[in-house]
């Protein structure tokens, strides 16, 4: 009975071995399953992932290339530089702004608006204009523009515009590429003419006191339509026979005063004129400078 029961055990013993083998392998298979379906699962999501990053990359280089072309499109076109004619005098010549003639406007400009605040012509090879600048916008409407024309207040607080605003620059420095334009200086008491140049600190220089003096504050500047205005020869500050110059300010005593332009070296610049005065002031290499023939 012992040996019997000993044989028994033995066989019991036997096939719990197998089963416990049994498990183990069926559980190493389980654990492959399940790591290769993990894998597989983490591909196909990095693959959807990499797709739809690919695809907005495409949407994001479509996006650009139509910003790109929209902002090409909003360029303006080629500007041919404006001018003046020479003066009849080989001495400093200078002048003013004028309006120019409602008929001449007509006859020239069919397709122009009303008058703008100024413009004018120079035959001379004046550089081309700048990047960053834009003709100014036309204004609409039959009525003529303010004696002292349509203008851009500006700041030596704020930042100078170089947009459509101001238009073209009609002059340039000494350099023959810095950019100069007309401008207005407001003082306490009275407002002088000045020169503008964005490269300038302050950007406003003013002809007063016997100095070129930069102005810090409110100026502004006039913006110049070539079309509608053009400048005319005078001398010791008179006002030609039959036009009305752009106001360009006051002196303290009511003295009206006007925008000017001399010939200084060779440098046109703009300055300031009036009858009391006998000629034009200009602001130039840290002096005011006086000249007698003369543009307006």
């Amino acid at each position: 009975m012992q040996r019997r029961k000993s044989v028994d055990s033995s066989d019991s013993s036997d096939s719990n071995d197998s089963d416990s083998s049994s498990n183990r392998h069926g559980g190493h298979v389980k654990v492959k399953k399940d790591k290769k379906e993990k894998k597989e699962k983490k591909e196909k999501k990095d693959k959807k992932d990499k797709k739809d990053k690919d695809k907005h990359q495409d949407e994001d280089k479509s996006d650009k290339k139509k910003k790109d072309k929209a902002v090409k499109s909003d360029k303006p076109s080629s500007y041919q530089s404006p001018a003046f004619p020479q003066p009849p005098s080989q001495q400093q010549p200078l002048g003013i702004p004028v309006p120019v003639p409602q008929h001449h406007q007509q006859a020239q400009h069919q397709k122009s608006s009303a008058p703008m605040s100024f413009g004018f012509n120079d035959p001379h090879a004046l550089p081309g204009a700048q990047g960053g600048f834009a003709p100014p916008p036309s204004y609409g409407g039959e009525h003529p523009p303010p004696p002292s024309g349509y203008r851009v207040p500006l700041s030596t607080d704020t930042a100078f515009p170089l947009g459509g605003e101001i238009g073209y620059p009609p002059l340039y420095d000494a350099d023959g590429s810095s950019p100069i334009f007309l401008g207005s200086a407001l003082f306490e008491n009275s407002v002088h003419p000045c020169k503008i140049g964005p490269h300038l600190d302050p950007p406003a220089h003013v002809p007063y006191g016997g100095k070129e003096q930069g102005h810090h504050g409110r100026y502004d500047l006039l913006p110049f339509v070539p079309e509608q205005m053009e400048w005319v020869y005078t001398t010791n500050g008179q006002i030609p026979p039959g036009r009305t110059p752009i106001e360009g300010g006051y002196e303290e005593g009511g003295d009206k005063l006007y925008h000017a332009l001399g010939n200084i070296n060779g440098v046109r610049v703009p300055g300031k004129v009036g009858t009391h005065l006998g000629g034009a002031h200009i602001p130039f290499g840290g002096e005011e400078k006086v000249v007698h023939e003369c543009w307006k």
